[in-house]
């Protein structure tokens, strides 16, 4: 009990000292808050949430007593101070009395001393501003005289025409005096003239450009046709230069001084890009052809445009300027449909090429007045439009020498405006993509040029009365085979279908090399030479086919063809020749190149139509073989009638032919009638004709063929010896047949070595069939009777055997 009484008794006086701890804590936590201008909400919150408002009170009270003491100190030392400002302020306002004094005694001495003065300066003043106003008067009278001065001189501008100037002084006037002008009449009539004479200068400029406009389209076609015409002329100069140089090449034997010096001679007088500036563009802004010709100057473009610039209309004048020369462009593209193409299409390029040279010539001196992306884009659109143009000209021209002039004329004023700096290749690959229609309208023209040659030839040989002729129709074509002129009248070793073939493919070669000249292509000699090889093979052999097979009837005729396709073989050689001098290819080049000749089909056409017809004739005389008698019993001591017949036709025919045909042809052709000779005797000895015959006939055609190998050995005037010898050989049927039948042992025509070697032209099946109907020349009739028992011919058993066994192979 005593205990907890006790420890009841403790806890109240601790629950005290704690109190009165914290009631201290707070009260210095609150006087710190309010020292330091803190927020006291938290510590309202705090009272009011314990329900104690009075302790807070309390403290608050407390912390005013304690601030009560420190406020009476403050104000101590405050009054103390104040009542030292007032001691200083009373003695101050004795000083200030003393001033005042003292400048009011200066103020009276200044005042008598500066009325003097004063009255003197009211005087200069009075005279300055006099003085002033005569100035203002001097100047103004001056600013009038000057201003007069510069009205007349704009009267004087205008009364000559000289525009420019007269708005210069305008200008000047609007700048400079204008706004200074002392008199307001004078301003009025400048301000009411001013725009009148403006609108007076645009009025009189607009009329003289337009009058410009329409001079410079007449003016711009014959400036074109001038500067084409002056590039026709360089480029028949370079082709000048181009033929001396060729002739130069040619000449192998000269030296190189002398090839150096030929073009350095003819540079001196040769034509430069520079000239073409120098004669179509004058000083100044003058546009004439060298001579003065035109007489014409672009002074009033330019001076419309300084007028207009001066004007402040710069950017409008320029666009319409642009417009109006675009306009003229289009028109300038419209193509009549009432004039054929061909006939107005130099007037065309013409006037689009002077066009573009005045642009050319605004464009580099005009101040501005066009610039390159503008002028860039009127050629641009100018060069499609030409292209269109001659896209639809060249789908509807059906003749090549058309499509050719349009080309060079084209071509020319590519030459022409790119001196200016202007691209052509547009154009030209127009050109170029008409290449092959061009090509088959050509080889179109030949081919009826050269079917009317062939139907006008009569197949004669050509007689030349004169050197001019023989120049014109041989050596113009080097088609001679002797560098010695012969005699006149000269009968040619050919009709005239070789000439007048040569000319139209002389005339094809250099059409295409123009068509292809100057189009941009340096190396174009394969081109030329691939459709040069068209011309040859497809047109000109093809035509000489169609003739042979048609129009040809006699040997005559047969002959004169081929000595013309001897003739052409080495004309085609000078064709090739001439495609590569044009093409400026050397000849060493073509020389390297050489393929073989073009016409092969219609040459052996000619030679095998000759050929049959010849064996024709032979046939006819071969006809009296029929009259030899196979069965004769005595050898014969001369040659058959056939065979004399048949050397008197060759002979005669060799007296006409070796005039007209070359040694080669000549040879093949005798070597084909000599072979058809052989082949027709051993023929008719197979025929049913010959049922039997005997060795004394066998020893007959032995002298007959001995007679033609005889006619072929004597030709060796006429050909080589060599060749004479392949002729002999052209009769190696008969031969080996004759030497068959007349040997000793037949039998060896089985043996393969002796076969290759003395037999084998000879066929298995005429040897059997002639070797059956050669008779015994033991044989009698009954002979077999009286024969019984006798030893049998060694040559009879061999020739047996020999059918035996050829039997027994067929």
């Amino acid at each position: 009990m005593n205990s907890s009484s006790k420890s009841r008794r403790k806890i109240p006086n601790t629950s005290t000292e704690n109190g009165d701890s914290g009631d201290k804590l707070d009260q210095l936590l609150l006087s710190s808050a309010i020292t330091n201008g803190e927020d006291l909400s938290p510590f309202i919150r705090k009272t009011f949430a314990t329900g104690k408002p009075e302790t807070l009170l309390h403290h608050l009270r407390h912390f005013c007593r304690s601030k009560e003491s420190e406020i009476e100190e403050v104000c101590k030392i405050h009054y103390q101070d104040f009542i030292m400002a007032v001691d200083d302020l009373r003695s101050l306002l004795s000083g200030v009395e003393l001033l005042k004094s003292s400048i009011s005694n200066s103020n009276q001495q200044l005042q008598s001393v500066a009325v003097p003065l004063l009255t003197s300066l009211d005087s200069f003043i009075e005279s300055r501003n006099k003085c002033q106003n005569i100035s203002l008067a001097i100047d103004s009278l001056r600013i009038c005289v000057s201003l007069m001065e510069l009205c007349k001189r704009v009267n004087f501008h205008l009364s000559n025409n000289n525009f420019y100037m007269a708005l210069k002084c305008i200008d000047s006037i609007e700048r400079d005096y204008i706004s200074k002008t002392p008199s307001s009449t004078l301003r009025r009539m400048l301000e009411k003239n001013i725009p009148a004479i403006r609108a007076y200068v645009e009025r009189r400029i607009a009329k003289e450009f337009g009058d410009w406009l329409v001079e410079i389209r007449t003016v711009s076609r014959n400036l074109g046709q001038v500067a084409i015409g002056q590039a026709s002329a360089g480029r028949q100069r370079e082709e000048e230069l181009r033929i001396r140089q060729r002739q130069a090449e040619e000449q192998s034997r000269l030296s190189v001084r002398d090839t150096v010096y030929a073009l350095e001679e003819e540079d001196d007088d040769g034509y430069s890009v520079g000239d073409v500036g120098n004669d179509v563009y004058g000083n100044g802004g003058s546009v004439n052809n060298g001579n003065g010709g035109l007489g014409f100057d672009l002074t009033p473009l330019y001076r419309s445009y300084h007028i207009h610039q001066t004007l402040g209309l710069e950017d409008g004048f320029k666009k319409y300027y642009f417009e109006n020369r675009k306009l003229q462009l289009t028109s300038d593209f419209q193509v009549s449909s009432m004039t054929p193409f061909l006939e107005s299409h130099q007037t065309f390029f013409a006037q689009i090429a002077g066009f573009f040279i005045v642009e050319d010539r605004v464009l580099r001196t005009g101040g501005g007045l066009i610039n390159k992306m503008e002028v860039e884009n009127l050629w641009d659109t100018a060069v499609s439009k030409m292209c269109s143009v001659l896209e639809d000209q060249f789908s509807r021209m059906r003749t090549a020498n058309h499509l050719l002039l349009i080309k060079d004329y084209v071509s020319l004023l590519g030459v022409t405006l790119r001196r200016y700096g202007y691209s052509v290749d547009a154009l030209l690959d127009v050109l170029n993509k008409h290449r092959d229609k061009y090509h088959e309208l050509l080889l179109s023209d030949c081919r009826k040029q050269i079917a009317e040659a062939l139907a006008a030839d009569k197949f004669e040989q050509m007689w030349m009365n004169k050197e001019y002729e023989y120049s014109m129709n041989v050596l113009s074509f080097q088609i001679q085979t002797s560098d010695i002129v012969p005699a006149f009248p000269y009968i040619a070793p050919f009709s005239s279908t070789v000439p007048d073939c040569c000319r139209i493919v002389r005339s094809f070669i250099e059409d295409s090399v123009s068509f292809m000249s100057h189009g941009g292509q340096l190396d174009f000699y394969d081109v030329v030479k691939k459709y040069l090889d068209r011309l040859l093979t497809e047109v000109l052999d093809d035509a000489l086919l169609k003739l042979i097979g048609t129009s040809i009837s006699g040997v005559n005729q047969a002959m004169v063809v081929a000595a013309n396709m001897a003739v052409l073989e080495r004309a085609c050689d000078f064709f090739f020749r001439h495609a590569a001098k044009l093409s400026g290819i050397p000849l060493r080049m073509v020389e390297r190149s050489r393929r073989k000749f073009p016409l092969t089909k219609a040459r052996d056409a000619a030679e095998e139509m000759l050929c049959s017809l010849l064996k024709k004739k032979v046939d006819g005389f071969m006809t009296l073989i029929e009259n030899v008698n196979w069965m004769t019993d005595e050898p014969p001591q001369t040659e058959n009638e056939y065979v004399n017949e048949v050397i008197i036709f060759l002979e005669t025919l060799l007296s006409t032919a070796q005039q007209i045909l070359p040694g080669e042809v000549l040879k093949r052709v005798l070597q084909d009638v000599l072979a058809h000779i052989s082949e027709t005797i051993v023929n008719f000895l197979v025929s049913e004709s010959v049922k039997r015959f005997s060795l004394n006939a066998v020893m007959g055609i032995d002298v007959d063929v001995k007679l033609l190998e005889s006619f072929a050995e004597n030709q060796a005037s006429l050909v080589s010896e060599e060749e004479a010898v392949q002729l002999k050989k052209a009769l190696v049927e008969a031969r080996q047949l004759v030497n068959l039948l007349l040997s000793n042992n037949p039998e060896n025509f089985l043996n393969p070595v002796i076969r290759e070697r003395s037999y084998n032209a000879l066929d298995y099946r005429k040897v059997g069939i002639i070797s059956e109907k050669l008779k015994d020349p033991t044989e009698r009739l009954f002979g077999t009777f009286g024969s019984r028992g006798a030893k049998q011919n060694p040559k009879k058993k061999s020739l047996d055997s020999l059918i035996k066994r050829l039997k027994d192979v067929n």
